[in-house]
């Protein structure tokens, strides 16, 4: 048997799933952010403006550990290989280098309010620095140009 889908952007909840017990699971409430096990990562320090893993031999491990983390903890809204499904954007189309960096770091640390409903938590207390940036690593790995 399957789960049933609904879409209910303007209330805010991303997804309501309602399976066959009857219970509800929503896009953004009661979710547990996963940790990220940065390990083999240098430490960068920061906050960082700029993407300190793009072009360094570090880069390849950066994308690894930032597409484990990106799968557990963004992709029930931005899709799975950041192929968004349309609850949230389509993380595949963000500008690639520092023109993305700024947008991409500004929204990941803050998250996304508007008229008091939260579209994205922020994260800023939750993943360290080199989580932050192998995430944005990940993301430029699977661009595509609209």
């Amino acid at each position: 048997m399957r789960a049933v889908n609904y879409w209910v952007a303007p209330l805010g909840v991303a997804v309501i799933v309602v399976a066959l017990t009857g219970s509800l699971a929503y896009g953004h409430g009661d979710v547990v952010p996963q940790p990220v096990d940065t390990k083999g990562l240098p430490l960068v320090g920061g906050p960082l403006t700029e993407n300190p893993y793009r072009g360094t031999p570090s880069e390849a491990t950066a994308i690894e550990i930032g597409s484990s983390a990106f799968n557990q903890n963004c992709a029930r809204c931005h899709g799975l290989g950041a192929v968004s499904g349309g609850i949230a954007p389509d993380l595949r189309h963000l500008p690639t280098g520092v023109d993305g960096d700024g947008y991409f770091q500004v929204r990941i640390r803050n998250g996304s309010v508007r008229n008091g409903v939260t579209y994205m938590p922020p994260f800023a207390e939750v993943f360290s620095e080199e989580a932050i940036w192998a995430i944005r690593t990940y993301i430029e790995s699977v661009h595509v140009e609209e």
